[in-house]
């Protein structure tokens, strides 16, 4: 017997509405996580406040009544130590998620993630690998001050053997979560507090390899490159928004994967372009911007810059407390605006 045209009715729109309904980047790191729980077994997950909102925002909710204890592990204050019980166990075959609520704090693990975790691989020759994924939280902003407030992602993308992870987009927060934990090599999976209520549709899960992530670009264009990742790769993609209706045609690279650091795509639209600016939402001395622009250096024919390449960063100086001094600290979308309208009008 045919069913109730209603009934129909309400099962296709139920359908509708699950095909367009949006997810929040923060949410979408949850996904990730609950398919990695679900698949792989060798996958756990451990760190400090795990199992509250007040540490990992959303994006971790209810994990361990899903999956469990044993497999969602709160811990004490002891950051050194749960590093390393996450590095002796990836060393011996399981697949461990460290985390570390703000990136500031993962400072105390630096030994076993850089003479230890990264060095590994290319000690022994080869012959064995450490997969622990180490997810740091960059947590600012809200008068937490200079020891809450920072990035750190340079420091980090500046060792070899330690693959550096940024996500910007709800697809790729899920998806390089997912490639983080499934690679051999140990990885600093940064993502950013401020992109957690960012919501996009978000397609089904299809596992990528790591190793063939890099730079993409997000948004063509012909009179400028802007290069961001993480929060301030959309940053960039507010700004290229605003500059259209001004009639200048901005591209965006987002990073994505800070190391192994992979030039080409940045090459090749700065090449096109002609002009170039760099923003980074860390300081300026040896940062990812100094990167990009030295790439662009050396590697751009000089005649076909039509400007001297230019980076936006955080001031040289730690965070400030106050509300005020924060809004001067941090660079808006507008920022980038006004820095590209006076570069393309020059």
């Amino acid at each position: 017997m045919p069913r109730p045209f209603w009934e129909e009715f309400t099962t296709k729109k139920a359908e509708i509405v699950k095909q367009i309904k949006k997810t929040s980047y923060g949410h979408a790191l949850r996904e990730g996580f609950a398919y990695l729980l679900k698949n792989y077994p060798e996958v756990f997950t451990i760190g400090q406040g795990l199992w509250s909102p007040w540490y990992v925002g959303n994006t971790m909710t209810d994990l361990e009544k899903e999956f469990g204890k044993e497999r969602v592990i709160d811990t004490p204050v002891a950051e050194l130590a749960c590093t390393g019980v996450a590095v002796g166990a990836a060393i011996c075959g399981k697949r461990p998620v460290i985390i570390h609520p703000r990136v500031d704090f993962a400072l105390l693990a630096v030994d076993q993630i850089v003479n230890q975790a990264a060095k590994w691989c290319h000690m022994l020759g080869g012959q064995t690998s450490v997969p622990v994924t180490i997810r740091a939280i960059i947590n600012r902003g809200g008068e937490q001050g200079a020891q809450h407030s920072q990035s750190l992602h340079s420091w980090f993308a500046h060792i070899p053997g330690l693959r550096v992870v940024m996500p910007s987009t709800v697809q790729d927060a899920r998806d390089l979560l997912i490639a983080s934990v499934l690679c051999d090599d140990p990885v600093m999976f940064i993502d950013d507090r401020w992109l957690y209520e960012l919501e996009e549709k978000l397609p089904p899960v299809k596992e990528i390899d790591l190793r063939q992530q890099g730079p993409v670009v997000r948004k063509g264009g012909t009179d400028i490159t802007l290069v961001g990742c993480s929060y301030a790769a959309q940053q960039c993609l507010q700004a290229a928004e605003k500059l259209s209706k001004q009639g200048i045609s901005a591209e965006v690279v987002d990073l994505r994967v800070l190391n192994p650091f992979k030039r080409e795509v940045i090459v090749k639209s700065v090449a096109k372009t002609g002009r170039l600016l760099a923003v980074d939402g860390d300081w300026s001395t040896c940062g990812m911007a100094a990167e990009v622009i030295a790439s662009a250096v050396e590697q751009v024919p000089l005649a076909a810059l039509k400007v001297a390449p230019r980076r936006l960063t955080l001031p040289d100086a730690p965070a400030p407390t106050s509300k005020p001094l924060e809004e001067a600290y941090y660079f808006k979308a507008e920022d980038i605006f006004r820095e590209v309208t006076e570069m393309v009008r020059s």
